[in-house]
């Protein structure tokens, strides 16, 4: 079984319905693990290797996401570049749009998180990338052209409970804020003292 675009005979790696982006898993630049962290530290090289990725404010961002299929392995999906339009030319405002789907023919995938990568260093993750309407699934992964890792844990479901935001760093997680239950629909990160 191929998965396709429903006007076409050509496969396609990513596509759009309406507002939805799906994306065909798994990506093979990517060796699945039963570790979704060791799946997580090779996304940002594979990524890098494509087309303007690197480029500054003249870059792309590409979104995709992490699933498994049930059996305790976890894999990539294809990244997509799909995303509201951005003026041409120089601007910190790229985006992609997070996949709701991931179509892979071995089975259903169950999605963990999303991913994208920001074309520009530094750049940490965004007020927009943090609110808590534009959070989807259990985590979020960003990252920028230096491989500077960052995952937020937004706990969509328990509005009591506050959102976490780690930074990677020497392939451990370190806790570096919070966003408080009040402060979730802003994005607002509360530091967190180094112990």
């Amino acid at each position: 079984m191929c998965f396709q675009h429903p006007d076409s005979e050509r496969v396609w790696d990513y596509w759009r319905t309406g507002n939805q982006v799906h994306v065909r898993g798994p990506w093979t630049a990517v060796t699945p693990s039963t570790d979704v962290d060791e799946v997580i530290d090779q996304l940002c090289p594979a990524i890098m290797k494509l087309p303007h990725a690197r480029a500054g404010e003249y870059g792309q961002e590409y979104c995709g996401a992490i699933y498994s299929l049930g059996e305790g392995t976890y894999y990539a999906s294809m990244p997509s570049p799909l995303g509201e339009s951005v003026p041409v030319g120089p601007a910190k405002q790229k985006k992609c749009i997070p996949p709701r789907y991931v179509a892979d023919e071995r089975g259903r995938p169950a999605i963990l998180g999303d991913i994208h990568s920001h074309p520009w260093a530094p750049s940490p993750m965004s007020p927009g990338d943090r609110i808590s309407a534009t959070q989807i699934w259990s985590i979020r992964i960003q990252f920028d052209r230096a491989c500077t890792i960052m995952k937020l844990v937004p706990f969509i479901e328990n509005a009591k409970r506050p959102g976490e935001v780690y930074l990677r760093q020497e392939k451990r997680w370190k806790l570096v804020g919070i966003i408080r239950p009040k402060d979730k629909r802003y994005g607002l990160i509360t530091a967190v003292d180094d112990e």
